[in-house]
């Protein structure tokens, strides 16, 4: 059986368009009877969400800076197992990560670990043959990293496009100008503090997918794409689950309040023999009492707090789960839903489960944003005082109030190795923080 291709889209900075370039070349691949497969570069929640709209099927993220190399191989070998071409799309810039030199777990970093060519969004925005140094600097930059495209989004003109061409071509004839896509309001997806709004809030969604897979047909050598695809380079046999399941039956929260699941986490709990079963707690469903494990992942319960705090059903499901000594964990979203009470951005407060003491705020809002390596500080349901875990924390709420003397969680460096001191919290069966686990760091 012939393996399947690769290709990865990346960008000079965020904000170039790569999300809606990707999404609608998946929808007209997909139209044309490709077998397509999509997976996202780092720790994104939100753009996965519209390749999975586009193409069909769910979208994983590779991340090199947290996720081990055999829990990389086993989703790329999944990726590549029922597909002809699997695309890739970055994340920030190409070359924009973390670590010391500020490298590490970026998109260039996987496509060196898969060996995928890179195609080049670039916003051609005010740029003309400037745009030919842009190409230079970054296709030589990293000489292990194979540009072999671009793509001008947003451009003004066809006098503008034919300008962006000649340009590229006349100094750079190794990188081929696969085409050109117009700046139109209509090509656009709205965003807010977290990124782009979810794929599952946005009622026109499939018409702008739709609109951006023509504006490829019409504009983008498809086929010269296709022809610039490669196998990966990886190969062996995946790893055990990343994430040990805490539970035999475990209930997943999931709606726009509970939105944030990596899915090689769910993934990687069936393949342990976990049963995952889901429910929403803003159609006011509990957690099944059948099961004996509740994760409540992170979303966006700020924008929801008062649906959720007079949603009896679901925060009394979540204490008798509790009170019956069940397992319940929260990260982020779900960390502040199991707190006392969550303030939203006008001031007002909102009760929440009142299963750990925190007390969360979003009326001063400060942005915590970085990889964490956590290190259990007790034995539970993730494992042994000492397990170490590999995570990422984005949000903007604050601690208005957290209780002195109950059980921390975890002792957390970020990728620079700053000690951040210790965070979360664990009372009996409930346990949660603001960090959303990825993979074992061992």
């Amino acid at each position: 059986m012939t393996r399947a291709c690769g290709l990865i889209l990346a960008a000079p900075a965020s904000g170039s368009g790569k999300t809606l370039v990707t999404a609608g070349l998946l929808r007209l691949l997909h139209r044309h009877g490709v077998k397509v497969a999509a997976a996202k570069a780092g720790p994104d929640f939100i753009d996965p969400t519209f390749h999975a709209a586009a193409s069909g099927r769910s979208c994983p993220n590779l991340d090199v800076w947290a996720m081990r190399d055999a829990t990389l191989a086993a989703i790329v070998a999944e990726l590549e197992r029922d597909a002809e071409l699997v695309l890739c799309e970055g994340v920030m810039g190409l070359f924009d990560g973390a670590g010391p030199e500020g490298e590490e777990g970026s998109t260039a970093a996987v496509a060196r670990l898969t060996g995928w060519p890179v195609i080049l969004v670039v916003d051609a925005r005010g740029q003309g043959a400037s745009v030919a140094a842009l190409l230079r600097g970054f296709a030589g930059h990293r000489p292990d990293v194979a540009l072999a495209g671009v793509i001008f989004n947003r451009v003004s003109s066809p006098r503008h496009a034919g300008l962006l061409a000649a340009a590229a071509a006349r100094d750079l004839p190794d990188i081929a100008v696969l085409g050109t896509l117009p700046a139109e309001p209509s090509l656009a997806l709205p965003a807010r503090h977290l990124g782009l709004v979810p794929a599952a809030e946005l009622p026109g969604l499939e018409a702008v997918i739709e609109r951006a897979a023509d504006a490829i047909a019409q504009s983008i050598d498809v086929d010269r794409l296709l022809q610039l695809s490669r196998p990966s380079v990886l190969a062996g046999p995946g790893g055990k689950a990343g994430i040990p399941p805490f539970g035999q039956r475990i209930v997943v929260a999931r709606d726009d309040a509970f939105c944030f699941t990596y899915q090689s986490l769910l993934e990687g709990w069936q393949r342990a023999g976990a049963e995952i079963g889901f429910f929403s707690p803003l159609a006011g469903e509990p957690p099944d009492p059948e099961a004996d494990a509740v994760y409540l992942p992170g979303g966006y319960p700020e924008l929801s707090a008062g649906r959720l705090a007079t949603g009896p059903v679901f925060m009394t499901g979540l204490r008798n789960a509790a009170a019956a000594g069940k397992t319940i964990y929260g990260e982020c979203g779900g960390y502040m839903a199991l707190g006392e009470s969550l303030i939203d951005a006008d001031g007002r407060c909102h009760r929440m489960a009142g299963l750990l003491p925190l007390v969360t705020s979003f009326a001063e809002r400060r942005l915590s944003l970085g990889y964490r390596c956590a290190t259990s500080l007790m034995d539970g349901p993730l494992g042994p005082a000492g397990a170490l875990f590999r995570g990422h924390e984005f949000h903007y709420a604050t601690i208005a109030d957290e209780r002195p003397g109950e059980q921390r969680l975890w002792q957390a460096v970020d990728a620079l190795g700053t000690d951040l001191g210790v965070c979360g919290l664990r009372r009996g069966s409930v346990f949660g923080s603001f960090i959303h686990l990825i993979d074992r760091a061992d």
